[in-house]
C-alpha cells in the first residue's frame, strides 16, 4: 500500500483591513461638548483609540473625555486577522471644563484636580509580597503571588526601593526617578550595558524618564494603565502596561505581564512619606493588637480581590452588639476577597485559642478566618465559621487549638467566602479566647 502525499495548506487570513474600515465619525455627547462620542465606520473590525490626550479606549462605539481646551489628534487601528489599517482626525475642544478630571481614579492616582494634582508613590518595601510572581493565565486560586512573593525588604541594594513614581492630572505627565540604577529581569540584563546580578535578578545603570506620560482605559472588568517612552514601574519585565488589582488614597496593588510570557508579576506601592500604623500598606512594624473593639483601635487593613472597609457608627445596633462603632466591609467582585492586618506580636495559642468575632451579614453562609506568617506566607492556617442569622447581629468563632505559638503575625478575614457579589458586611469585637 503507497503513502498518500501530504500537503501543508496555510490557513486563508482574509483580506487585510482597508482606510475605508478605519474610517470613524464623532459627535458631541449630550452629557457634554467636552465628552466626545466616536464611532468607526465598521463595526466588523477590532478596534484600539488613542484619543490623543493621554487616554485610550478599544472597541467600535467609545467616549473620549477632554477637560482641556485644544487641538487633540486621535488615530483609531482597526486589526483583522489579515492585518491592520489606521486613520487620524483632528478635533476641536473649544472651551475647557476641569469638573471632568474629577474621577476617582485620578484622585487615588494623582491627588486630583482638587488637590495637589500629583502624587508620587514608593515600592512599599517594609510590606510582605510587595514584588512576587504567579501564573499567567491566572489560576483557579486567584490573582495573587501565588508561587513567589518577596518578605520585607528583600530586595536592599538592588536599586528597586529608592525609584520614584510620580503621576500627575495635568498633562498626564508621568515622572521616573530612579537615582541612577534600575531592577530588571534576568532574561533582559543583555539589554543593559553595565549591569549585574544581584539577589537573583540585576541592577542596571539607568537614567531619570521624565515628561513622559500615562494613559488609562477602564474596563468593565479590567482597568490599566500605559506608560510612554522607556518609563515604567518596579522591576522591569519587558513590558510597561499594568493593571490596577486595587488603589486606594495610600495603596496601589499591580499586576503586569512578562514579555516572555507565562508569568503575572504583583506590586505593592505607598505614596511616598506614607507609613501607616498597621499592617496595610505594609507599616514598618505590625501594631495590632486584640481585642479589637474599634472605639480604642482602628487598624489600617490591606485589601484584596476588590475589598473596601470603613470604620463607622454602628447601623444596626441591637441584640448583642450595642457597640457605637463597628467596621462596615464591602466585599469585592471576587470569590476569595478579603483583608488583613499585621500583628504587634505573633499569636500565642498555647492557652487562648479561639478567635471570636461579631458579624452582620446579608447572607448566610461561610466566614474564613487565616492566621498567617509573614515573612512566608504559604505558612498559613485557616479556619471557616458559619453564618448562619443572616441580617442580624451573630457571634462566631473558630478553634486553632493544635496551631503553633509564636509563628503566625497577620490575622486575616474573607467575609463572605465563596461568594462574588459586592454585599456589605459589618464586624466588631475581633478577640481570642
Amino acid at each position: 500500500m503507497g503513502l498518500a502525499s501530504c500537503k501543508k495548506v496555510n490557513p486563508e487570513l482574509g483580506d487585510p483591513p482597508t482606510q475605508a474600515d478605519a474610517q470613524f465619525t464623532y459627535t458631541e455627547s449630550i452629557q457634554s461638548p467636552n465628552i466626545i462620542i466616536f464611532t468607526l465606520a465598521n463595526p466588523e473590525m477590532r478596534a484600539i483609540w488613542d484619543f490623543g490626550n493621554g487616554t485610550k479606549a478599544e472597541g467600535t462605539t467609545v467616549s473620549g473625555v477632554y477637560p482641556n481646551a485644544g487641538t487633540y489628534t486621535v488615530k483609531v487601528t482597526v486589526f483583522n486577522k489579515g492585518g491592520s489599517a489606521t486613520s487620524t482626525q483632528d478635533i476641536l475642544i473649544a472651551q475647557s471644563d476641569p469638573t471632568l478630571l474629577d474621577n476617582p481614579l485620578y484622585d487615588k492616582l494623582t491627588g486630583g484636580v482638587n488637590g495637589p494634582g500629583s502624587k508620587t508613590w514608593v515600592i512599599d518595601s517594609t510590606a510582605s509580597g510587595h514584588l512576587g510572581v504567579g501564573p499567567d493565565p491566572i489560576s483557579a486560586a486567584g490573582a495573587f503571588p501565588e508561587w513567589y512573593a518577596t518578605s520585607p525588604l528583600e530586595k536592599s541594594g538592588t536599586g528597586l526601593y529608592d525609584d520614584k513614581y510620580t503621576f500627575s492630572i495635568n498633562g498626564f505627565v508621568f515622572d521616573m526617578e530612579v537615582d541612577n540604577e534600575v531592577y530588571v529581569h534576568n532574561t533582559l540584563s543583555g539589554n543593559y550595558p553595565g549591569s549585574y546580578q544581584n539577589l537573583g535578578d540585576y541592577t542596571a545603570p539607568y537614567t531619570d524618564q521624565m515628561n513622559e506620560s500615562w494613559s488609562l482605559i477602564e474596563g468593565a472588568n479590567d482597568t490599566t494603565f500605559t506608560l510612554s517612552g522607556n518609563s515604567f514601574i518596579g522591576m522591569y519585565t519587558g513590558v510597561q502596561t499594568y493593571r490596577i488589582l486595587e488603589i486606594s488614597d495610600t495603596s496601589l496593588w499591580l499586576q503586569y505581564k512578562h514579555h516572555a510570557g507565562g508569568l503575572n508579576w504583583y506590586l505593592k506601592l505607598i505614596p511616598e512619606g506614607f507609613v501607616p500604623s498597621g499592617g496595610g500598606g505594609g507599616g514598618p512594624v505590625g501594631t495590632t493588637t486584640l481585642p479589637l473593639d474599634f472605639e480604642t483601635q482602628q487598624p489600617i487593613f490591606d485589601l484584596f480581590g476588590g475589598t473596601a472597609y470603613s470604620y463607622i457608627a454602628n447601623p444596626n445596633s441591637g441584640g448583642n452588639n450595642t457597640s457605637a462603632t463597628v467596621m462596615e466591609v464591602i466585599h469585592g467582585n471576587q470569590t476569595w476577597a478579603g483583608m488583613y492586618t499585621s500583628m504587634a506580636t505573633a499569636f500565642d495559642f498555647s492557652t487562648a485559642t479561639t478567635i471570636q468575632l461579631k458579624v452582620w451579614a446579608p447572607v448566610a453562609g461561610a466566614f474564613r478566618i487565616k492566621v498567617e506568617n509573614s515573612a512566608n506566607t504559604n505558612d498559613f492556617v485557616e479556619l471557616d465559621a458559619t453564618i448562619t442569622a443572616p441580617n442580624t447581629w451573630e457571634t462566631i468563632s473558630v478553634d486553632f487549638s493544635g496551631t503553633p505559638s509564636g509563628v503566625y503575625d497577620r490575622l486575616v478575614l474573607f467575609p463572605g467566602w465563596n461568594i462574588s457579589s459586592s454585599d456589605t458586611f459589618y464586624i466588631d469585637d475581633i478577640e481570642q479566647l
